[in-house]
């Protein structure tokens, strides 16, 4: 319970400093701002994974570490598809901040059901591990060899449910989500959603689909909920302040694919190794190594490739 209370403690503390101190006022996030805010989300996560490893040792610290770079580096994509959401919808820079750290509460809760009821069910029914395996092998193979697919975010349903149910205005009111406003043939008041409450709930969807790729992903590392929720949350705190870095640069990044398809390829494999074939399992800090391997060769190998094209 005391780790609980610890890791509730830090995340809303961050959460206060983000929106209360450091972003009270909307404006435009510049690159500097966001690699700052992006540190200090990196250093916010390694010294919860150091206090992890003070109070439950160095295993569980690997463990932390792991979940945290590959949640991380799924979400990249995510980047990707978050600024056509708000390029789409017409959104503003100065409001963009303001979507992404309400959608901060949305993940954390929605993280939460999703671990939870994995774990309850892991619990119950300990072969779903191989399922989550399989999929991770699945997952892993078809990012070698798909080309990434153009997505139409208009054609989305959630979107278009929206659209057809609700109210919506036909331009921004600064960083509301909700305004009341007359509708046009009935001339009386009616609560209307802004875009930007649009945008809000577009990349809460988005992240939901994501979640369907990383929570069996770290489950497949460990079943611990603790260190399954604190890893992916951790990381998910700092990636929304690097969007605002990341969203042009994503596409340079040409071999980090692959280097995710490693990895995923590798975890999706441990169970089946070490099950299987009833070998040793893999231990905490050799699947932290080779998840730094893989992340490190990649984008080196984007950046060589990056030099040698301007070049």
């Amino acid at each position: 319970m005391f780790l609980w209370l610890s890791f509730i403690a830090v995340v809303l503390v961050l959460l206060f400093l983000d929106l209360g101190v450091f972003h009270r006022k909307d404006h435009e996030i510049g690159f500097k701002e966001s690699l700052a805010m992006s540190a200090f989300y990196i250093i916010a996560g390694l010294l919860f994974g150091l206090w992890t490893w003070y109070i439950r040792g160095f295993d569980d610290f690997a463990l932390f570490m792991t979940g945290f770079l590959v949640e991380k580096s799924l979400s990249l994509d995510n980047i990707f598809l978050i600024s056509i959401v708000f390029s789409s919808l017409s959104i503003p820079l100065k409001y963009q901040h303001r979507v992404l750290f309400w959608g901060i509460l949305g993940v954390i809760i929605l993280r939460g059901l999703m671990i939870g009821l994995g774990a309850q069910i892991i619990s119950q029914f300990h072969w779903v591990l191989y399922i989550f395996s399989a999929f991770m092998l699945f997952t892993g193979i078809k990012m070698l060899f798909v080309s990434e697919q153009t997505i139409d975010i208009a054609k989305n349903p959630l979107l278009i449910w929206i659209r057809q149910h609700l109210n919506v205005t036909d331009r921004l009111h600064e960083q509301k989500f909700f305004v009341y406003q007359k509708d046009n043939q009935t001339q009386k008041k009616k609560l209307f959603v802004t875009p930007l409450f649009i945008a809000l709930i577009t990349i809460e969807f988005i992240d939901l689909i994501f979640a369907v790729d990383s929570i069996p992903a770290i489950f497949s590392l460990t079943q611990d909920t603790y260190i399954v929720y604190t890893s992916n949350i951790f990381a998910i705190l700092g990636l929304r302040a690097l969007y605002f870095a990341l969203a042009a640069i994503i596409p340079k990044f040409y071999y980090l694919k692959f280097a995710l398809a490693a990895i995923l390829i590798f975890i999706g494999s441990k169970i089946f190794i070490a099950e299987t074939f009833g070998l040793v399992k893999i231990p905490p800090a050799i699947s932290l190594s080779v998840t730094i391997g893989f992340l490190a060769i990649g984008i080196l190998a984007s950046y060589i490739k990056d030099r040698q094209k301007k070049g």
